[in-house]
């Protein structure tokens, strides 16, 4: 097999080149002025309203669009109050039950909205002395001719293009009808929109205390009793972003079979493996590998703790520190580990809200470690519009520390296949891991994704068995046969730290390693993804790492700081004057996240361009992709996320090998170029100094080898080539992790 090749070299970067236009109106729209006449109804209704209830100092307003917009399409002048965009107030999005149309809710002062109903007016005057009943994209164009009349209104022609420029992507402004709100119960973490203000003085304006509630984080709270619920409820349940199960139930259904005495099993006592963290239910220390783990009961000693509260946690464990012993056929290579186990819930019912402040607390006073394992999780599926309050917290943990979190994609105990995965499964930055049994098959017991409609969840597949076979695992009392999601996720955990702590592989090349290494050449299957995410990771390590005698397997690291971040300098060896080669590229980074934003959760895109370089000098991109500056062609937002992975933070693009398929041509300029495009949802520029990683394979057609000829090209043009020889790096960590003894 190859190895695997690092490519070290200057990155280029850019700014965007193209300044905000005008703004425009999309192909075949217009705006009437009875669609103005509507909206300004709908504002005049609100405000109305909200000069009433003074509860928040503000006003709650919906913006309910005609389809899912980009962020170019958003408002940018409506429920603005000055020259500042009305990006800067938005507390929320989601999408219309049943539908793709935006909903985004929008929190502004009372006044804005009296103002914008006088931009609408002045705006319908306009257009009926200028236009006659609409404007379309000809008057949009000529407005210049028109200064005067608008200016006579009082506005500039920026703002009467921007008001009927966001009119046209917008149906109806209301104040969001939350059907959630009726259906809340004391068990729930109840999500409110934040309205500049504390909480509490709404709460207490509500006539609500520290008695009727308690605060969980931020604008998350659980009522403590009925009364308030309703009282909440009649008087400001428009305040309610969303109210969500507090995922108390966890089922461990996935264990099954007696236990029995297992056979006499020797390990070596630990020296300097790396350390996996396990967050789950209690350990057991009547085990033969008690030595391994460093054990913490974190439960509160109130709580009964019976045998069942050891089994789950203990198994994982076990998996962990010596998996291949217990199970030879599934011997991945990676050798012992290892773990610190940290004991946070029992069987059955927990506090989530307890779990999380746990998990918050162990991850930051354990910087070493940097995969945790978590194969907790709830019965209750997770929401179409929200991100769960203990995936936030992942994705929170993930972004601010050099962490990765493998996380089980649940279990359902009623076979349906039809039932979404459950929290914290919908971690975006997150590792989620389904299942498969033993013969590669979708298990009985899967549960399905996708997240928030488009983000594809689980992440991958391995091997997790099924009711005809399962893991052996070890438990105080013995062996124990295994099955579910909670024992396919701990052999990815021991890959990911292989990668990370052995290796010294970035966990983004770590997780686009292992996503790659599930990835075919075939037509990616839209359908089995969301039970198995991008596909099934081998079981050797070497088959993660390595790549067959007829490919070659490279990454590039890099930091995305402005717009465009790339090089045009990858030699892709040519034959007989083409290139004999498809690709396929994963791109993997790590964004922060804002559950506040609903469906629109990642903060940062990162989008990416492979290929070669045509005339033109643009990147002929593998994938055509074609969402870059200058180059849109109209792409829809919905289908730039389905297509494109648009906003994902894990993007695999690849070509499909065909049976007869033919070299490619090459282009005046014989180089490949890569290209990172990045773009902020919000305002507060998150994703400026993101670390990316980009594996790429290339795949000879006709079974030549042509690493060599690779690598020696890529050093000619300038590039530190590192071969990654996984004994020479094995060498090296035991030597870094030696004692020295000083005489």
């Amino acid at each position: 097999m190859n190895n695997l090749i690092q490519l070290k070299g200057k990155l280029n970067e850019r700014k965007s080149s193209g300044a905000p236009g005008r703004p425009t109106f999309s192909k075949g729209q217009k705006t009437t002025v009875e669609k103005l006449c509507s909206l300004k109804k709908n504002l005049e209704k609100l405000y109305d309203i909200w000069s009433k209830d003074t509860k928040l100092n503000g006003a709650l307003v919906s913006v309910f669009y005609d389809r899912t917009v980009p962020k170019s399409k958003r408002i940018k002048t409506l429920l603005s109050s000055g020259s500042e965009s009305s990006n800067l107030s938005i507390r929320g999005a989601r999408f219309e039950k049943g539908t793709e149309k935006h909903i985004i809710t929008h929190f502004v002062d009372v006044k804005t909205i009296k103002i914008n109903i006088e931009k609408i007016e002045k705006c319908i005057k306009i257009i009926k002395e200028c236009f006659g009943d609409y404007i379309d994209s000809v008057g949009l164009k000529d407005i210049d001719k028109y200064r005067k009349n608008v200016e006579k209104e009082g506005i500039s022609l920026t703002t009467f293009m921007n008001v009927v420029t966001d009119a046209s992507n917008v149906e109806k402004f209301d104040i969001l009808n939350n059907t959630i709100n009726t259906n809340i119960s004391v068990d729930d973490i109840v999500s409110f929109y934040d309205v500049d203000r504390p909480l509490e003085e709404v709460m207490n304006y509500i006539g609500l205390s520290d008695d009727d509630y308690y605060k969980v984080y931020e604008n998350n709270i659980r009522f403590k009793n009925v009364k308030a619920i309703n009282k909440f409820c009649s008087e400001a349940s428009y305040l309610i972003a969303m109210s969500v199960g507090d995922m108390a139930d966890y089922n461990f259904e996935d264990v099954f079979g007696e236990s029995e005495n297992i056979y006499p099993i020797h390990i070596k006592d630990p020296s300097n493996e790396p350390t996996i963290g396990v967050i789950d239910t209690l350990f057991d220390k009547n085990v033969y590998f008690q030595k391994w783990v460093d054990y913490q009961d974190l439960v509160d000693d109130s709580i009964p703790k019976d045998y069942l509260d050891y089994e789950h946690g203990t198994a994982v464990s076990s998996i962990i520190v010596d998996g291949p012993t217990l199970n030879p056929k599934f011997d991945d290579g990676c050798g012992n580990f290892k773990v610190r186990h940290f004991g946070v819930a029992v069987h059955g019912k927990n506090s989530s809200i307890t779990i999380m402040r746990h998990i918050e607390k162990i991850v930051e006073e354990n910087p070493d470690i940097h995969v945790w394992n978590l194969s907790l999780g709830s019965e209750l599926e997770i929401n179409e519009n929200f991100i769960s309050p203990a995936a936030a917290l992942l994705d929170r943990l993930q972004y601010e520390r050099n962490v990765i979190f493998v996380v089980a994609g649940t279990n359902d105990s009623k076979d349906t296949k039809i039932k979404k995965i459950g929290s914290p499964a919908d971690s975006i930055n997150g590792v989620v891991v389904n299942a498969i049994d033993f013969s590669g098959n979708i298990p009985s017991y899967a549960r399905c994704g996708k997240v928030l409609s488009f983000f594809n969840k689980p992440d991958i597949a391995y091997y997790g068995g099924d009711n005809n076979a399962g893991f052996s695992a070890c438990i105080g009392t013995g062996e124990k046969i295994v099955i579910g999601t909670s024992f396919a996720a701990p052999w990815i955990s021991r890959k990911l730290a292989y990668m990370i702590d052995v290796l010294g592989l970035t966990r983004e090349t770590a997780k686009a390693l292992l996503i790659d290494s599930a990835t075919t050449w075939d037509k990616f299957d839209e359908k089995k993804s969301v039970f198995l995410g991008y596909g099934q990771v081998p079981i050797k390590i070497t088959d993660v790492i390595k790549s067959p005698k007829d490919e070659i397997k490279f990454y590039i690291e890099g930091v995305s700081n402005l717009y465009d971040t790339y090089t045009h300098n990858i030699p892709v060896p040519l034959s007989q004057d083409k290139y004999p080669f498809i690709a396929k590229a994963t791109l993997c980074y790590f964004p922060k996240c804002s559950r506040n934003q609903g469906v629109d959760y990642t903060n940062t895109e990162l989008d990416i361009y492979f290929g070669r370089i045509d005339n033109n000098g643009q990147i002929k991109s593998i994938n055509e992709n074609a969402q870059s500056e200058g180059k849109s062609k109209g792409i829809k937002e919905s289908l730039a996320r389905k297509e494109y992975r648009k906003w994902d933070n894990v993007k695999h693009i690849t070509q499909i090998l065909k049976k007869g398929i033919r070299p490619k041509q090459k282009y005046d300029n014989i180089m490949w170029g890569l290209s990172i495009k990045s773009k902020e949802r919000l305002e507060n520029k998150d994703g400026e100094g993101i670390h990316f990683s980009v594996v790429i394979t290339l795949k000879e057609i006709n079974g030549v080898n042509r690493i060599s000829e690779f690598i020696n090209q890529c050093s000619l043009r300038g590039w530190l080539v590192n071969e990654i020889d996984i004994d020479n790096r094995i060498d090296i960590y035991n030597i870094a992790q030696e004692e020295m003894e000083f005489k």
